[in-house]
């Protein structure tokens, strides 16, 4: 069965790519009393805040008439910054070279959070340099990855 991302992801891609952007990212939320639904949209020439919204207001729309989630949520709408996550292997290809920080489901060995430089993706697996070693970690075991903007 797929999550809430992945099906939400799928409802919204459509809608979305129709308002000239493309989604790059959807997370929902629950903690505590509140819920939150966040998606990252991405344009080539940069995201405006008109952009976020445009696709706010269709995605909303949409929500109203599909009712995915029950009960009372917060939509929030923008672009991925300069610390964007990475939820594909497409995206973590794009930014190979980069400094990103990974959090892990599970521990491998002996650990769940890792920062290095991305050298690429094998199969399903995000390559990456830390502290002088290699790391193959499966896409399926990542929970979260964000670059690391450099200054």
């Amino acid at each position: 069965m797929a999550s809430v991302e992945e099906r939400l992801t799928t409802m919204f891609a459509p809608a979305v790519d129709a308002l000239g952007c493309q989604l790059w990212g959807v997370e929902y939320l629950t903690g505590g009393r509140t819920k939150v639904l966040r998606v990252y949209i991405d344009k080539a020439d940069g995201v405006q805040v008109e952009d976020c919204a445009q696709v706010s207001r269709q995605l909303s729309s949409l929500m109203d008439v599909e009712d995915p989630i029950a009960g009372e949520y917060t939509l929030e709408v923008s672009s991925p910054g300069m610390d964007r996550p990475l939820y594909t292997l497409e995206q973590f290809a794009q930014y190979q070279g980069q400094i990103i920080a990974v959090k892990l489901r599970v521990p491998f060995d002996g650990r769940r959070k890792f920062k290095g430089l991305l050298s690429g993706i094998e199969d399903q697996d995000v390559v990456m340099q830390v502290d002088n070693e290699e790391y193959l970690l499966p896409i399926e075991s990542i929970e979260k990855a964000n670059i690391v903007p450099q200054f």
